[in-house]
């Protein structure tokens, strides 16, 4: 690999950052039989420590593993759409005789499996051929209750069935998780009071069903450790201050160290330093290859979520923003339209809330505002 510091997914656990606590956590919840609802703000890595752990021999050995990203989902329709074709995906390379067992499970999608001449299954339904998206989520736990191995399924951005016009889907996937006992679960998701209240409110379904992980930023002298042994090893020097700096300017997100330190790699050159002077420039590259874009989508919010946007940001961590006070610092309307545009805001992953306080979701789009 020329570039140590990945962007993208998961590689090896070559180029995997520490986790090793969260790592052996996950893997004894899972082998003893437990399900696990794994929090954390979007871009700390959860997706890349379930896919680190699934690598691992005694998971990937003896468990077919699922993942199933159901962050663009509206329905149980889509849902079941997004399911079906993660597992077909993943059982393809185990060959015919294991995914042939999940397709003639799936008797009400099956016309919607197409193959290759040579006779690889593909998964090409539209949401038009889920007629009846109960049955086949009916169907698709059959499989995973009577599949020859162990199957473990993880559900990234779980928070999203809260969503769906299906006013029972909890509880229907809570009965199926319930009984299947052939299969255990991660639900992994990012918004923290979405997630909170699915699984700690005794009110509904999955309360007291999982164990609770929240997942912490990767330790700063860990991850220092970590960037500097990448530079070593490519015949370059990383200032450790360089490191420490961007972890406190990025509160340790995962996914704006990796893309600046990636930056930083390919700019130093062989046998060179990558010192302080670096930084910026490397936060502005990164940041004007989507300045365009970012001006784009500012443009097309409407004109209250415009001025509350740019007012949390303005704050930073912006608490008590449905005050008077708030209100009257940034010039906006009311309370009231505060809440309405905050609520757009949320829906539309512009802003993320964390505990009592509301935020930029995108800390390059914070930093790019904030020089216009």
């Amino acid at each position: 690999m020329n570039n140590p510091f990945v962007t993208n997914g998961y590689v090896s656990a070559k180029y995997f950052c520490d986790r090793e606590k969260e790592t052996a956590d996950v893997i004894t919840m899972l082998l003893n039989g437990n399900n696990i609802a794994l929090i954390s703000p979007r871009r700390y890595g959860k997706t890349d420590l379930i896919r680190h752990c699934f690598s691992l021999p005694e998971i990937s050995g003896h468990f077919y593993t699922f993942i199933v990203d159901i962050y663009a989902t509206r329905s149980l329709r889509d849902l079941v759409n997004k399911l079906g074709k993660a597992i077909l995906e993943e059982l393809k390379p185990h060959g015919r005789m294991v995914w042939e067992l999940f397709v003639n499970a799936i008797s009400s999608l099956k016309a919607g499996i197409s193959y290759d001449i040579s006779g690889t299954p593909s998964w090409s339904i539209s949401l038009g051929d889920i007629t009846n998206p109960t049955i086949s989520l009916d169907e698709i736990f059959n499989y995973l209750q009577k599949a020859d191995r162990p199957c473990l399924v993880a559900i990234d951005e779980f928070q999203q069935i809260g969503k769906y016009d299906e006013d029972t889907i909890e509880a229907t996937l809570r009965t199926y998780v319930q009984y299947c006992s052939n299969a255990h679960f991660i639900f992994a998701g990012s918004q923290r009071h979405l997630m909170g209240s699915i699984f700690t409110s005794p009110s509904r379904p999955f309360y007291q069903s999982v164990t609770i992980m929240n997942l912490p930023p990767i330790p700063k002298d860990k991850y220092r450790e970590f960037a500097v042994k990448h530079f070593r090893e490519n015949h370059k020097i990383l200032c450790p201050e360089v490191v420490d700096i961007l972890y406190d300017r990025f509160a340790g997100g995962t996914f704006y160290l990796q893309k600046v330190m990636n930056v930083l790699f390919l700019k130093t050159p062989d046998n060179g330093i990558c010192g302080m002077e670096m930084v910026e420039s490397a936060i502005d590259y990164i940041i004007n290859f989507t300045a365009d874009t970012y001006a784009e989508l500012l443009y097309q919010l409407p004109e209250k979520q415009k001025e509350v946007f740019i007012a949390i940001n303005k704050e930073g961590k912006a608490r008590a923003i449905n005050s008077g006070a708030f209100c009257k610092r940034y010039g906006l309307a009311s309370p009231s339209s505060v809440k309405s545009a905050v609520n757009g805001l949320l829906d539309k992953d512009f802003i993320t809330k964390e505990r009592d306080y509301y935020e930029v979701y995108d800390k390059f789009f914070s930093l790019w505002l904030t020089k216009q």
